[in-house]
This record gives structure tokens, sequence and C-alpha cells, in this order.
């Protein structure tokens, strides 16, 4: 495997798995892996503001369904490199990061799951290396050419996404966010997630991250990468069989996308879960964990 010998003890101590650094697409990822090393690979990959901890409640089930778990810090996050220039965010190099994963773990193929900015990702590894992706599973974001549809198109998905404007402007977001110890990013995870999503023990680990050198500059060059390349994938057909799971109650995106982006898969199919919002695998934990088995089984 093309990692390196910098491996200790998982974070969080109750959650299964050992802490292992990566090389991979000309950056060193810190990833969480678990389960027999054999089983059939599992990439799950978080989004913002979050870091690996985001999939905790996913890990133990997979790992002890028999599958190989491995839950990369995205570049710019937590223990991982925080690239300096912008060009370094864009999808395209995200995508080939765990693409970069799957090579180092001597693997053909591999199932990629992601959340918010992680399932934008795995769109992405999924309509650009097919052959690497034997499933895909997204929570909550939709597929890129549906949300750059629906922008287009839809004043009130503009307004849901006015944060992707502000994190344009450089070094207020960083300033404004840090002021309180995170108050305004901790406010906003409470407001748009059911009451007692997020414990007080859960924020401490996300501030902890955020409070990193580079952190949270590298989280919000993510957005500022996308602005400015504006990608579109070479070809908007998914083929490998796909499923999409969504909080019906999500603030940030159309829950009408859904439908749009399962539309635009070969083998897609759709969970709508009414009483979620866009936190998701945090809220439903068990049945989001009990739909990736059966999924990863078919």
């Amino acid at each position: 495997m093309a990692s390196d010998a910098d491996t200790e003890s998982a974070p969080v101590t109750e959650i299964p798995g050992e802490s292992v650094y990566v090389e991979t697409n000309g950056v060193r990822l810190h990833t969480v892996q678990a389960g027999p090393e054999d089983g059939p690979l599992v990439v799950l990959l978080h989004g913002f503001p979050e870091f690996w901890y985001g999939w905790c409640d996913q890990i133990r089930p997979l790992a002890n369904a028999g599958y190989r778990v491995v839950v990369p810090d995205q570049r710019g996050y937590n223990l991982s490199d925080k690239p300096d220039d912008l060009s370094a965010y864009r999808i395209e190099e995200l995508a080939a990061d765990v693409v970069g994963i799957l090579d180092a773990l001597d693997r053909d193929t591999a199932a990629v799951v992601g959340h918010d900015w992680g399932a934008a990702v795995a769109w992405w590894v999924a309509l650009h290396y097919p052959d690497r992706v034997d499933h895909l599973g997204v929570l909550n974001v939709p597929h890129p050419t549906v949300f750059r549809r629906t922008l287009k198109r839809s004043f009130g998905q503009k307004l849901r996404s006015w944060y992707m404007g502000f994190f344009q402007i450089p070094l207020v977001p960083e300033r404004l966010s840090k002021a309180g110890d995170f108050r305004l990013l901790v406010r906003t995870m409470r407001q748009s997630s059911e009451p007692g999503t997020f414990s007080p023990s859960d924020f401490e680990r996300y501030r902890q991250t955020w409070r990193r050198p580079g952190a949270f500059t590298g989280m919000v060059n993510w957005y500022r990468a996308a602005a400015r390349s504006r990608p579109e994938p070479e070809n908007g057909h998914v083929k490998p069989p796909t499923l999409v799971i969504w909080g019906a109650k999500d603030q940030f995106l159309k829950k009408s996308m859904a439908r749009e982006s399962v539309d635009m898969c070969e083998r897609g199919r759709l969970v709508m879960l009414d009483d979620a919002t866009h936190w998701v695998q945090h809220e439903e934990p068990v049945r989001v964990s009990e739909l990736l088995k059966e999924f990863l089984a078919e």
C-alpha cells in the first residue's frame, strides 16, 4: 500500500479503526480505516464543515458487515494536507484523490459514498472513472448537471445557496467564522438540523479540527475553486448502480433535485427520508447504515 508508516490509534476510541496516512495525487491524506483488510472496499467522503468523523455512526456497522471501510479527511481538512493554491481544490483534483486512494490500497474498484461536498466528489468520480466505482451512494447533494440547471432556473435555490457567494470574499468568511470559537458555524449546524442531532462533545471535536492552522481556509477554498472553474462533467450519465438518500427537510437544497438526479442514472434508486434534514446520516444513523448495507450487498 502506498502509504507511509505513520499509523496510530483512531483518535476517537469508541469508533473502530486506525489512522493511516495515504499518499495520493500529490497530497498526504489522513484516513481512518476499519474492517477486514480483504473485505470489499467502501470509501466514505465527508462534506463541509465536517471531517472523517462525519461518518462516525456508519463505520462500525459497515465494518461489522465485512466491508473494508476507508474514511479520509479530504484535502484541506483536519489532519490532511492543505495546499495553498486555489486550483488544488478543483473538483477534478478532489476526485483524483479518491482514485489515488484506490491505487494506494491496490484496489481496482470500490463503493464510493459521499455526503454534502463528499457527495459532489462521489458523483464526479462515478462520472469520470466509472470503471473504478462498483456502487455509488450519495446523500443530500444532487447530480452536478441537475444542480447547475436548478441554480440557473430557480430563484429559491439561489437564496438557499447564498453562502456560496459569501465564501468568495477573501479573508472575511474566515474571520467571521472563527469569532466566538466558531459560534456562527455551530449555530448554523444546530439550526439546520433536528434538535439534539449534534452533542456538545461533537462540536468540540469539530472545533478542534477547525482550529488547525490553515484548515478553515482549506475548507472554504473548495467553494472558491468551484466558483472560479465552474466545471461541467464530460458525460452526465451515471453508469454504476446508484443509491440517493435524501433528507426531505434540507434547508440548503431543494428536494426536487433528488428525483432529477436519479433520472440521470442508469440504475438509480431514491430513498426520501421525510423527517431528516441535510444531516441525514447523523439524524437517522441506523436507517442510513441499513440502507447502505442492503445496497452494497446487491
